[in-house]
């Protein structure tokens, strides 16, 4: 089953808001790890 148009941008908008937060992250260690898990959740989306 597909997804809507607004289901897809639903999805996009927690992309964006998830990478804002990661490049706001002044912490490297912290950054690093929060861009390591967006990486995570968008594999397992594309595996499911």
């Amino acid at each position: 089953m597909g997804q809507t148009d607004s289901q897809f941008k639903a999805f996009i908008r927690f992309v964006l808001d998830a990478l804002k937060e990661a490049i706001a992250e002044t912490d490297e260690k912290k950054r690093n790890e929060k861009f390591k898990k967006i990486l995570e959740n968008l594999q397992k989306t594309l595996e499911d």
